[in-house]
């Protein structure tokens, strides 16, 4: 037991120092920020969602793209972790080294996943104590190899209970959590998951970021019934810019978002040209981004997979109102 812990904490230690390692691009320190604070009037909430690598060289690696990202000032950056809390203490690592690198606001994900209110309450508390101020709260998928959901005793069922629970006893903490424009994939209807949604706002939720999704249309009509439910927080698109056609068919699968044919077509085009792939996947995103700025979107949340190219195309090439 002992030794496993401090190979935990060594490997942890070598992550921090690969981040630590790398030059500091942005000196002035920023006071802390909570979700409530990047949406509003004249204010345009961008944010980058990462997740934790697995080795020092990934951490450094992701260090590198960010250095490129945060050009573009995000709002806030997020990381997410494993199924089961898999990779908490890396996501910290993350999380932390971001806020003390370049000064920008962080939010962690956390989920109901194989943990009690004690131990969610003491992962937060850590948290708090490495200048994270952001929660994106999520009932979160079953473990591998498990098809459903369970609820450990002492522990949370629903997001909207673990929204509940981080309000009450951390209510500085901003709060983020999920929407899905295309239902999700457990929800018996739309109107239901609509419910669902409802629950986790009124639990004190400070914005949605919505599942990534490839018909701005469906984004539109789920923005428009969320008004209708009585859903006044901001509802922020969830994008990922496409850079391979296997990798987008597989996420796509495991996340229920349907590709449009033409977009899936143009992309078989260049089935044996990963260039050519990358290609068609920005110049989607380009439209997409586009699209939903004209229409008047509160911010624009960027799933990156911990790469810089995509985003950065996307961004140079789209004139965002900040």
């Amino acid at each position: 037991m002992f030794l496993a812990a401090a190979a935990l904490f060594l490997a942890a230690a070598a992550l921090f120092q690969a981040a630590e390692a790398l030059p500091h691009t942005r000196l002035e320190r920023l006071p802390l920020t909570t979700l409530a604070q990047a949406y509003g009037p004249g204010k345009f909430g961008l944010s980058f969602e990462l997740y934790p690598p697995k080795t020092e060289g990934g951490m450094t690696a992701l260090f590198r793209h960010l250095d490129q990202l945060v050009e573009f000032q995000p709002s806030f950056i997020t990381c997410t972790y494993g199924a089961g809390g898999s990779t908490q203490d890396r996501t910290l690592d993350v999380v932390s080294g971001v806020r003390q690198k370049y000064a920008v606001p962080v939010a962690t994900h956390l989920t109901c996943v194989g943990r009690t209110a004690t131990r969610l309450k003491e992962y937060l508390e850590r948290a708090k104590s490495l200048d994270i101020q952001n929660v994106v709260a999520l009932r979160g998928d079953p473990p591998r190899g498990e098809v459903e959901f369970r609820t450990v005793e002492g522990g949370f069922s629903y997001a909207n209970e673990l929204v509940q629970f981080i309000r009450r006893e951390f209510a500085d903490l901003g709060i983020a959590v999920a929407g899905y424009p295309e239902t999700h994939q457990e929800a018996p209807s739309p109107d239901v998951d609509l419910e669902n949604l409802k629950r986790k706002v009124d639990a004190g939720a400070d914005v949605v970021i919505t599942q990534l999704f490839y018909n701005n249309q469906d984004f539109f009509d789920f923005s428009q019934r969320c008004q209708q439910a009585g859903i006044q927080v901001p509802i922020v698109p969830g994008l990922l810019p496409v850079t391979n056609l296997a990798q987008i068919q597989r996420i796509a699968s495991l996340c229920g978002a349907k590709l449009p044919a033409q977009f899936q077509a143009d992309l078989q085009k260049y089935a044996d040209d990963d260039k050519g792939q990358f290609e068609v996947g920005v110049e989607f995103a380009i439209r997409q981004t586009s699209e939903l700025v004209e229409a008047g979107v509160d911010g624009i949340h960027y799933y990156v997979l911990n790469k810089s190219e995509a985003a950065q195309r996307v961004l140079h090439a789209v004139q965002l109102p900040r």
